[in-house]
């Protein structure tokens, strides 16, 4: 009997644990598959980036899909958005928007009665009311993916409203924005000309304080009876945008530079030839530099610095000029190249960051926005089809190469330009995710711009301006 029970319990002992083993398994594959849900939930949760920012009476607000606006040298991305309105705030008078290019020079005191910035580029249209015979109303019943609407255009540099009004049809996500915002919701776009001063920020000295020379692009919504009166700052409100440029697909030449050098009193030369593996740089890519040395001089070569130089110009009647180090290498092996030694040669690797670089100042940024994702400046491309200098500030890269012969003889110095760019993808929304079911991840700029505010600068305020302005208010 005992031995019985004894294989009873074993049996169901054993019967018990292969059960349990099974519902575990069970649990785990439930487990992984309520995982995969609800990852794919949260794909789906997760929505368009929609940028907003309110006037400080909240009559008025500007949506933007993007604030990274692309030049890509053939055409430039659009500025495009919304604005919804408060009707009964706005009424009987007009709602514009203007986009402003703007070399700021520093401190935005005024200077003996002159104001410290110069326009680039202005543009200003007129949302509401909508200077064409369409009416305001928004028929979104319909599944096609753009409506006309009144919008204007000018090629002119500076540029104001135009009273003769071109019609634009609107992208899918200002018809979304449309459809959800509601009635009161009014598109507007801005087309800029290639080659516009791309947006970029010096860094201001740790031991400054204030707002740092930079090129910026302002957008503004604001009511007033004409385009011309100077606007409340409760009833306005400023978005700063970022214009970025990208370089050219097309491969250029594979920069190089050959210098010899003869010696008083001495017999032979020193002849250095260096040269890149390509023109055309990605940021965070490494530089490959290619260095040959024949040394037939009586003369010995100690050692080799070579620097990444960062050269700026700020276009202004007193043109300012800086020159930063973005990455240095001082090498001494395979050191001293003596005399008569021909064929030596070897390749060095050179990584331009911002991360190595921040406490410089004078350097250039490629904009300026709070908790937004920033690098060195890209290199200015300047177009082929004209001969004036670019405006704004203009920035270019140098690798320099330095051979250090000794005490009481000059260094050999090469330079080779190079570009320094963004690679030419296209960050837009496509039609496709756009025909999705979209959920609108609402981001309040207000608390992301620092335009206005160093960089270097770490506890540096938000430099929001559509502070509110009480005096001569209209209710």
């Amino acid at each position: 009997m005992s031995s019985l029970s004894l294989r009873s319990l074993h049996c169901i002992w054993l019967y018990i644990f292969v059960c349990g083993v099974k519902i575990k398994r069970k649990t785990y594959k439930g487990s992984a598959v309520l995982t995969s849900c609800r990852t794919m939930s949260d794909l789906k949760k997760h929505g368009t980036r929609i940028f907003k920012k309110a006037t400080p009476n909240g009559k008025l607000t500007v949506y933007l899909g993007k604030r990274d606006f692309i030049d890509h040298l053939s055409v430039v991305d659009p500025i495009e958005g919304v604005v919804l309105i408060d009707p009964e705030y706005v009424h009987g008078r007009k709602v514009f928007v203007h986009l402003l290019c703007a070399l700021r020079h520093g401190k935005e005191e005024d200077i003996f009665g002159l104001n410290c910035h110069r326009n680039l580029f202005l543009k200003v249209k007129q949302v509401y009311p909508a200077n064409c015979d369409i009416p305001p109303q928004h028929d979104l019943s319909s599944d096609s993916h753009s409506k006309d609407y009144c919008d204007k255009v000018d090629d002119h540099q500076i540029s104001t409203v135009e009273p003769v009004p071109e019609f634009r049809q609107i992208t899918r996500l200002q018809e979304r924005l449309l459809r959800k915002l509601g009635p009161n919701t009014y598109p507007f776009s801005f087309e800029l000309p290639p080659y516009t001063p791309a947006s970029v920020t010096l860094l201001l000295h740790s031991s400054e304080s204030g707002k740092p020379c930079r090129v910026d692009y302002e957008l503004k919504v604001y009511v007033a009876d004409e385009e011309d009166c100077r606007p409340q700052k409760r009833s306005s409100v400023r978005m700063i945008v970022r214009k970025l440029t990208f370089a050219p697909e097309e491969p250029g030449p594979q920069p190089s530079a050959e210098v010899s050098r003869e010696f008083l009193m001495s017999v032979g030369c020193l002849r250095v030839e260096a040269t890149l593996d390509k023109q055309k740089y990605y940021h965070g890519e490494s530089i490959a530099v290619n260095v040959l040395v024949d040394n037939n001089s009586m003369k010995t070569v100690k050692r080799i610095k070579l620097v990444v130089r960062q050269y700026t110009s700020v276009c202004l009647p007193n043109a300012n000029h800086y020159k930063c180090n973005v990455a240095e290498l001082q090498s001494d092996e395979g050191f001293p190249i003596s005399p008569s030694q021909t064929g030596w040669c070897k390749i060095y690797r050179l990584c331009p960051l911002l991360s190595n670089n921040r406490d410089k100042p004078g350097l250039a940024l490629d904009g300026d926005l709070k908790n937004e994702d920033t690098n060195l400046a890209s290199s200015t491309m300047a177009s082929p089809k004209s001969s004036h200098e670019p405006m704004g500030i203009i920035v270019r890269y140098k690798v320099k190469i330095r051979l250090v012969l000794g005490f009481g003889l000059s260094d050999v110095c090469l330079e080779l330009p190079f570009i320094l760019t963004h690679p030419n993808c296209e960050a837009s929304l496509t039609e496709d995710h756009l025909d999705q079911d979209l959920h609108f991840d609402w981001v309040d700029a207000k608390n992301e711009e620092s335009a206005n505010h160093a960089p270097s600068l770490p506890n540096s305020g938000s430099g929001d301006d559509t502070q509110n302005d009480t005096s001569n208010a209209r209710p």
